[in-house]
């Protein structure tokens, strides 16, 4: 998807200036071409020379160059790109950009594009939480600047804590998002994520592995490529931030499934990826228990996939997660059949560096006529591309 796409990126001075040599090669691997634009604090970090020869492209980083606005002046150099990235976004950068500064060409050219920019901010922690750093973000956030990052972690300084810049393939991955076709547009999905937790008393519960990052994935490319998305989650540190996203958290079995029966209506597809509870005890204590010993007599949950097919119209599309130890392929068809899904998704525990917790699963996908489509294991943002590709030749 980022072949023939023209790149436009500002690199501001910082010492996270290095990862973006990564990118560009990234981004040079995957088709684009890549114009480079460089601050005067940011050659105190990478060298023009390095960012040329990785680009394969002249570096621009004089605003008053009679070549330079000869060859492509500043304002087509804003104005040619279809996507323009900070890479890294510094404090002072965000700050000049905020209040409209135009005194080098960097901050020129944000001033004079009307195409579409992400700023990947990286920084001391303490820049970062500074009021007027926050203030300035939120200006450019409400000027439409998108913003990736930053992430927590350990600081060149020595420091701990948010202004670490965005892994360079979090950034890849954002822009691989923006340049997604819009494929469901006007449609809504309903997805289901994470676990489920069924209380025993007050301080103990039933529950599984599950982290959501899979029902997750479903969301962001779902919002990607233009869909309505309403995701009912168990508890899970997933987050995912969209104006086309609406968030429901549930805790129980029975809390997804009145969320479920209440949104399922308005919902063209339902995808099914949580790792809801089977059982629940019968009984649920009133206080902590004191007892060494506990026994629970087990009910079974209500099916939601179930209940839902119950329901759906003919319209309606219905998407199933099996997650199976033996006899995979099997079970999974009886699965399809008996909740009279339109669509299931298979992956066993016996393949290694999937399931619950991994960032990867390798996955097979089984059709409403039994037809059977086998992937190989892949990052879980790669999963859900293959599912929604499955989805869209289906409808």
């Amino acid at each position: 998807m980022l072949t023939g796409k023209n790149i436009l990126i500002i690199i501001t001075g910082g010492i996270a200036a290095y990862k973006s040599l990564d990118l560009i090669r990234k981004l040079k691997d995957r088709g684009s071409m890549v114009t480079p634009v460089m601050t005067q604090s940011a050659e105190n970090f990478v060298t023009p020379m390095s960012v040329s020869a990785l680009s394969q492209e002249k570096v621009y980083n004089q605003l008053f160059d009679l070549t330079d606005e000869a060859e492509m002046g500043h304002i087509e150099l804003s104005r040619s790109a279809d996507l323009i990235i900070v890479v890294p976004a510094s404090a002072d950068f965000i700050a000049k950009t905020a209040t409209g500064q135009a005194n080098d060409l960097a901050s020129t050219i944000i001033l004079a594009t009307d195409t579409n920019v992400l700023m990947a901010p990286a920084m001391n922690v303490r820049m970062w939480e500074n009021p007027l750093t926050q203030k300035n973000v939120k200006t450019l956030d409400n000027n439409g600047i998108k913003f990736i990052g930053p992430n927590q972690g350990q600081m060149a300084c020595g420091e701990f804590g948010f202004g670490r810049m965005a892994e360079v393939d979090e950034i890849l991955e954002e822009i691989e998002l923006y340049f997604c076709d819009k494929k469901l547009h006007g449609l809504h999905f309903l997805v289901t994520s994470g676990p489920t937790r069924e209380a025993i008393d007050k301080v103990r519960y039933i529950s599984n592995h599950s982290s959501g990052k899979m029902g997750f994935a479903l969301a962001k490319i779902a919002v990607s490529l233009g869909a309505q998305v309403t995701i009912i989650t168990g508890p899970t540190n997933q987050t995912l931030d969209s104006d086309r996203l609406k968030r429901i958290n549930v805790i129980s079995t029975q809390d997804m499934y009145e969320e479920v029966k209440i949104n399922l209506p308005e919902n063209d597809i339902i995808i099914f990826a949580a790792a809801v509870s089977d059982f629940k005890p019968k009984d649920v204590f009133l206080s902590k228990l004191k007892t060494k010993k506990i026994n629970l007599e087990l009910v079974e949950t209500i099916d939601i996939a179930n209940f839902s097919s119950t329901i759906k119209t003919k319209d309606q599309f219905l998407v199933g997660f099996a997650l199976e130890n033996e006899n995979e392929i099997v079970n999974a068809k009886e699965k399809l059949l008996k909740k009279n899904l339109d669509l299931i998704v298979v992956n066993s525990l016996r393949d290694k560096n999937t399931g619950f917790n991994y960032d990867t699963n390798k996955i097979t996908i089984i059709d409403k006529e039994l037809n059977i489509f086998k992937y190989e294991l892949k990052d879980k943002i790669d999963v859900a591309k293959d599912i929604f590709n499955k989805i869209i030749e289906l409808n």
